[in-house]
């Protein structure tokens, strides 16, 4: 079978961060795919944020070991939110679903406010449960490994 042309796939690239992987793609949404980033995360944690502002498209996730711990969805908002100082959970219960706010963003979530993820929340969600802090400097100053993955039809 032949490979496909560098313009049928989707592009990426991946740095080690400290113990972690920076994966950062190009034009497309493998990222927060939960077909693809739920399995991904098997025995490990998985944080991804994808933004497309031509579309106003922003979403946000959290994935311990195959479980979603806390995400926001275009056009849902938070999973889980607090408001009056009580933790609301915004999505109905499905499978695999956390039912309760992850006690490590608490606190982050009260400091948020309602803002969208790519207005700064993913950064600092992000920094919360990696413990690494992305500055644009850290993102141009890196190497990446390239690749790319077959789009699906």
């Amino acid at each position: 079978m032949p490979t496909p042309a560098f313009d049928e796939q989707e592009a990426f690239g991946a740095v080690a961060v400290g113990d972690w992987v920076l994966l950062v793609e190009a034009n497309g949404g493998l990222g927060v795919t939960e077909e693809i980033i739920t399995p991904l995360s098997a025995g490990t944690r998985l944080v991804s944020q994808f933004y497309l502002e031509v579309k106003g498209m922003d979403y946000f996730h959290w994935i311990d070991d195959g479980k979603i711990r806390f995400e926001f969805l275009h056009q849902e908002g938070y999973s889980h939110w607090i408001e009056d100082g009580e933790i609301q959970l915004m999505f109905p219960h499905e499978d695999g679903y956390s039912e309760e706010m992850p006690d490590e963003l608490a606190e982050t979530m009260e400091r948020i406010g309602g803002a969208e993820p790519h207005e700064g929340p993913a950064f600092l969600l992000a920094e919360r449960l990696t413990g690494i802090t992305m500055t644009p400097q850290s993102l141009e100053d890196s190497t990446y490994l390239c690749g790319g993955v077959p789009r699906r039809r």
